[in-house]
């Protein structure tokens, strides 16, 4: 695959977090991934653009007014556009074990601790980018396939219904030679008077 994404295959990143230097920051440790950075400042928001677009990855902050992450996430993984985008929760505080676990029940594919390590950060999400840009091949594989399958369908059905017709065709001819030939016969018996 070449360095460089079509427009089809741009793998979106979805941010969520109620804080405006944290939307800031996670875009200057992601920026340099080339990929489209879409922010969302609340669970409903975060709702809103999962059902507008698909996201390869999204970052979503634990604690946020109104809907919280685990709330945001258990309503991402009830439906079914939305249920396989893999989920990152990041979360400022260590101290409660409780959270990892809660994350991970609701579906998250990871979790990090603010403040994270960039490089760590970014590694993460690439690996969920590259999982992406792999399901989407498999995707176009799959449609070039049926595709290929159903052209092949059509060729067997018109192969088989010329060979229907040349069938019927044959089956007519040979009858009209046995017609023929009986009345061949026929006068070939009266010529002989038997």
């Amino acid at each position: 695959m070449s360095t460089q994404a079509t427009v089809s295959e741009r793998a979106s990143i979805l941010l969520v977090d109620d804080m405006e230097d944290n939307l800031v920051a996670l875009e200057a440790v992601l920026g340099s991934l080339n990929e489209p950075l879409v922010r969302a400042r609340s669970g409903e928001e975060a709702m809103k653009a999962l059902l507008r677009q698909r996201f390869a990855v999204i970052l979503l902050d634990v604690r946020m007014p109104g809907m919280d992450g685990f709330e945001t996430a258990s309503n991402i993984k009830r439906l079914d556009q939305t249920k396989d985008v893999p989920i990152i929760f990041l979360t400022g505080t260590d101290n409660d074990a409780g959270y990892a676990f809660r994350g991970y029940a609701t579906g998250a594919a990871d979790y990090l601790t603010k403040p994270f390590d960039p490089w760590v950060l970014r590694a993460k999400v690439t690996v969920f980018l590259e999982l992406h840009r792999k399901n989407q091949q498999l995707e176009h594989m799959l449609v070039r396939e049926q595709e290929h399958f159903e052209e092949l369908s059509q060729r067997l059905s018109a192969i088989e219904g010329r060979l229907a017709d040349t069938a019927v065709a044959d089956v007519a001819d040979l009858r009209r030679q046995i017609t023929h030939m009986e009345e061949l016969l026929v006068e070939m018996r009266r010529g002989r008077g038997t």
